[in-house]
C-alpha cells in the first residue's frame, strides 16, 4: 500500500520520510492554501456567515501537485500542526482532495521524533470539527473587525491603518500605561541605612529603619528622618529580636508560549518573533550528525503545563544521575495548566532530555543553542527538588526606634544548582548575616538617611506585555508574537530599547476606538470572546451563535459612530522641535506619515521642505515629491526613495542624464537625476545574480543600510522575493530554478522556489 503523508512544513519532510522508509511519500502544504480572499469581505452574513474561501495566491502549482499526487496513493494522511490553525489547514486540504471528513485519516504528533511520528500514525482519527469551527469563527470574527472598522479609520484618521480585535486591546494597554506613567505624580519619602558590625565576627551588615513600637513608620520628609536621627544620636545599637526559619523555593513550571517568549526577552534579549522562528527550526528539526535529524524541542504553540511520564521519567533518570537523588523531588512534581488551555498538547520540553545542549551545540546556530539550552534547563528544573533557605530576621533596637535586616543562606540548593526563573521586578539582593544573639550590643559605623521619590509604573516590554495579555486572557498562545509584530510595523507603538512606547497615532486611535467602539478596545469583553471560541473547540457553543451575536451589535454601533463623525476627520497631533527650516527659516514639527515619522515645514504649503526621521531621531534629508499623496497635509510620508542624494561619475542607461546614489527603503541604489520624467534606478553593487523564483525576474545584489550585501528581484514591489543567501550559477536539476548557497558550519545549496524542496550539499 502507497501513504501520503501531507505536512504544514516543508522543513519537516526529509525528516519524517526518513523515519517511514519506502512505502510513504511525504510533501508539504507550505502553511495555509486557503483562506478568505482580500479584496472583498468574502463573508456571507445573511446565510449564517458563510465564508467564501478563495486558494491563495502563489500557492495554485502546490495545490495542483497535491491534486496530482494524492490520486496516485492508496491512502492519505493529514499530519498538519497540533492546533486549531493546524485542523483547519487539514479540514481544507481534505476538501481539496476530495478526501471524506468521515474517514480516519488526520494524524498529530506532539513532536517530531520517531517514537512520537510512528505513534501518530497507529492512531489516526478524524478532523475534528470543533477545532476547525474555534479557528473558523475566530478567523471570521477577525475579517468582521478589520475589514468593516478599517475603513473607517482611513476617513477618519488617515489611510493605511488597520484596526483587529486583539491587536487594538493590545494597543490600548500600552496606551493606558503611557497615560498612567504620564498622570503619576512623584511622592517623596525617606529610609535610614545603618552600616553595623557584629564585634564577635567582624562581619558588617546593612540594617534599614523599620519603625517604632514593632509598627512600620513610612518617613515622608526630611524633618521626621531628622528628628529620628537626633533621636538616635549616641545611643547603642542593641539585637532585640533574632527570627530564624526555613523557607522553601519552588522550582518555575516548562515553558508555555508566553514563557518562552518572556524569558527569551529577560535572558537573551530576543524579541518574540525571533525566539518563535528559532523554536520552529529546533520543532521542526536540525541534522544532528550522528543521531541524524530530530526535533529537539515539543510543539512550541502551548498553554500546557501536562509533561509525559515518558518525558517526567526521563528527566528524572538524568537529574539522578548528573546530581545524586537528593536532587529528585520526594514526589514528582507536577503543574497545573491554567483554565482553558489545551490540555491535549504538553508543555514545551526537549524531545529527549538526555541530549544535553552542549552535546549538539557545534550542530545548532548561535540562536538554537541559546534558546535550546534556556529550554532544556527549565525543564530539567522543573523536575528538580525544591531549593531549602534558611532564613534570618534580625531587629535592632536604638533609642525607641526599630532598624531590621534580613537575609538568607542556602541550605540545599535544589534546582538552583541548575536554573533560576528571571522576574521583571528587581529583587532585593541577599545579605549574609552574621551569627547575632538577643541583647548584643553592634558597632555603629554610619547611618545615612537617603531620600526618594516614587516611581511611576514602568513602560511594558514584549515580556511583560505578553505576561499582561495572557494574564487578562486577551488572544492566545499563537497572536502574541505577530500582534506585537503588527502593531510597531503599523506605526503605532516604539521600541525605545526594550520598552515599547505608544506613538501620537496610537493615542488618536485609542481615543476614537474608546469613545465609539468600546467593546472592541475593552478588555473584559475581548477576554470573554476568546472563553467563547474556546467552547467552540470544546464543541459547548455554536460558532454562528457567537457570530451572530457579536455583529448585530457591532454592525449598530459602526452606523451610529459613522453617523456621529459625519464630517469629523482626527488630527494627529504635531510634536514642535528646535529645528529651523533650512529653506524658508520657519519652524519644523514632526509628523507622523504611513511609513513613521518625519520633519515637516510649518510654512506648507508654500515650503514643502522635508526631512525623514531614522531610529536614532537623525534627519536625513529627503526631496518633497511625494508631497499631498498621503493626506498629512500633502508634505509626504516621511519615506521617500529620494534621500541622501550624492552625484557619482555614471550616465542614465536611458536618457543619458547624470546618476546619483540615493538612500530607499532597502539601502543605497543609484537613480536618474532626470525624475520624475526619467525613473530609471540600478542596484549599488553587482550586476544581474540569478532569476526569481516567484516571478522569473532579474535577481540584484544590493547592499542594506548597514553595509550587508543581499540580493532582491527587480519586481520587489510586487512579488516581494529577497534573500540573504547568495544566488549560484547553477540551476535546480528539479525545476532549473536559480540555487542559492546557506552558508554555516556545513555549506548547502538549495532551491527557493516553493514546492521544490530540492537541496544538496555544497562541494566548494
Amino acid at each position: 500500500m502507497q501513504n501520503l503523508i501531507i505536512l504544514e512544513s516543508h522543513a519537516k519532510v526529509k525528516t519524517i520520510k526518513k523515519y517511514l522508509g519506502k512505502g510513504y511519500e511525504v510533501m508539504a502544504s507550505m502553511g495555509h492554501i486557503r483562506d478568505l480572499p482580500k479584496s472583498v469581505f468574502g463573508v456571507d452574513v445573511e446565510h449564517d456567515f458563510t465564508p467564501e474561501y478563495v486558494d491563495m495566491p502563489k500557492k495554485e502549482e502546490i495545490i495542483e501537485n497535491l491534486k496530482k499526487s494524492a490520486k496516485k496513493y492508496d491512502r492519505i494522511y493529514l499530519a498538519t500542526d497540533p492546533d486549531r490553525e493546524g485542523e483547519a489547514i487539514a479540514w481544507h486540504l481534505a476538501d481539496i482532495l476530495g478526501l471524506s471528513l468521515e474517514e480516519e485519516n488526520r494524524i498529530a504528533f506532539n513532536e517530531i521524533t520517531k517514537g512520537s511520528v510512528l505513534k501518530g500514525l497507529e492512531n489516526p482519527r478524524r478532523v475534528n470539527l470543533d477545532l476547525f469551527n474555534a479557528q473558523q469563527a475566530r478567523r471570521i470574527l477577525d475579517r468582521i473587525v478589520g475589514y468593516k472598522l478599517s475603513p473607517f479609520l482611513w476617513k477618519k484618521v488617515r489611510k493605511g491603518l488597520s484596526a483587529g480585535r486583539v491587536q487594538s486591546v493590545a494597543v490600548r494597554i500600552i496606551v493606558d500605561r503611557e497615560n498612567e506613567i504620564k498622570a503619576f505624580i512623584p511622592r517623596e519619602y525617606w529610609t535610614i541605612d545603618a552600616l553595623l558590625e557584629d564585634i564577635n565576627s567582624s562581619i558588617k551588615f546593612t540594617a534599614k529603619f523599620y519603625g517604632k513600637d514593632g509598627k512600620k513608620i513610612e518617613i515622608s520628609d526630611g524633618d521626621t528622618a531628622k528628628k529620628i536621627l537626633d533621636s538616635i544620636d549616641g545611643k547603642d545599637f542593641i539585637v532585640a529580636n533574632v527570627k530564624e526559619s526555613a523557607r522553601k523555593r519552588t522550582p518555575a513550571p516548562p515553558f508555555t508560549t508566553s514563557t518562552l517568549q518572556q524569558e527569551a526577552s529577560r535572558k537573551l534579549g530576543f524579541q518574540s518573533s525571533r525566539t518563535m522562528r528559532v523554536a520552529q527550526q529546533l520543532y521542526e528539526g536540525v541534522d544532528l550528525k550522528e543521531l541524524g535529524d530530530m526535533g529537539l524541542i515539543t510543539y512550541m504553540r502551548t498553554d500546557s503545563l501536562r509533561i509525559s511520564d515518558e518525558a517526567r521519567t526521563a528527566a528524572a533518570e538524568y537529574i539522578n544521575q548528573r546530581y545524586g537523588k537528593d536532587y529528585l523531588p520526594a514526589k514528582p512534581n507536577v503543574y497545573k495548566s491554567r483554565a482553558g488551555a489545551q490540555e491535549a498538547h504538553e508543555a514545551i520540553r526537549p524531545t529527549e532530555p538526555s541530549i544535553i545542549p552542549l552535546s549538539v551545540k557545534d550542530n545548532l546556530t548561535a540562536d538554537q543553542y541559546k534558546v535550546y539550552k534556556l529550554v532544556w534547563e527549565r525543564f530539567i528544573a522543573s523536575q528538580m527538588a525544591n531549593a531549602m533557605l534558611d532564613t534570618k530576621t534580625v531587629d535592632i533596637a536604638s533609642g525607641d526606634y526599630t532598624f531590621r535586616a534580613s537575609g538568607y543562606t542556602i541550605k540545599h540548593r535544589g534546582f538552583l544548582v541548575l536554573y533560576e526563573e528571571s522576574k521583571d521586578e528587581k529583587e532585593d539582593k541577599n545579605t549574609e548575616l552574621p551569627p547575632l544573639k538577643k541583647g548584643e550590643i553592634l558597632k555603629l559605623h554610619k547611618v545615612a538617611p537617603i531620600q526618594h521619590f516614587t516611581e511611576p509604573p514602568p513602560r511594558y516590554t514584549e515580556a511583560s506585555l505578553i505576561k499582561a495579555l495572557e494574564e487578562k486572557g486577551i488572544g492566545r498562545p499563537s497572536t502574541y508574537s505577530p500582534t506585537i509584530s503588527t502593531i510597531i510595523d503599523r506605526g503605532y507603538i516604539e521600541r525605545e530599547n526594550k520598552s515599547l512606547v505608544p506613538t501620537a497615532l496610537a493615542d488618536v486611535i485609542t481615543q476614537l476606538m474608546r469613545k465609539h467602539f468600546e467593546n472592541i478596545v475593552d478588555l473584559a469583553f475581548t477576554a470573554k470572546m476568546e472563553d467563547s471560541l474556546d467552547l467552540v473547540e470544546t464543541g459547548k457553543q455554536n460558532w454562528i451563535e457567537i457570530l451572530r451575536g457579536f455583529y448585530t451589535d457591532f454592525d449598530v454601533t459602526l452606523k451610529k459612530a459613522e453617523k456621529n463623525m459625519e464630517g469629523e476627520r482626527m488630527k494627529i497631533p504635531e510634536e514642535e522641535t528646535d529645528e529651523i527650516c533650512n529653506k524658508c527659516g520657519k519652524p519644523m514639527v514632526i509628523k507622523t506619515g504611513r511609513f513613521g515619522k518625519f520633519m515637516a515645514c510649518t510654512g506648507f504649503p508654500e515650503c514643502k521642505n522635508t526631512f525623514d526621521i531614522d531610529k536614532t531621531g537623525a534627519k536625513k534629508t529627503a526631496d518633497t515629491s511625494n508631497a499631498g499623496k498621503d493626506g498629512n497635509n500633502g508634505q509626504g510620508d516621511g519615506k521617500n526613495e529620494n534621500q541622501e542624494e550624492q552625484e557619482i561619475k555614471e550616465k542614465c542607461e536611458k536618457c543619458g542624464k547624470d546618476m546619483a546614489m540615493k538612500t530607499g527603503r532597502f539601502g543605497k541604489f543609484l537613480a536618474c537625476m532626470g525624475y520624475p520624467k526619467c525613473k530609471f534606478t540600478k542596484p549599488v553593487v553587482g550586476g544581474t545574480e540569478g532569476i526569481c523564483p516567484v516571478c522569473a525576474g532579474k535577481i540584484y545584489a544590493r547592499k542594506s543600510k548597514k553595509g550587508k550585501t543581499y540580493y532582491s528581484c527587480e519586481n520587489y514591489s510586487t512579488c516581494k522575493f529577497w534573500i540573504w543567501d547568495e544566488p549560484q550559477k547553477e540551476k535546480c536539476p528539479q525545476c532549473q530554478a536559480t540555487l542559492f548557497l546557506k552558508k554555516g558550519k556545513q555549506k548547502k545549496t538549495y532551491c527557493a522556489k516553493e514546492g521544490c524542496g530540492y537541496e544538496a550539499v555544497s562541494t566548494e
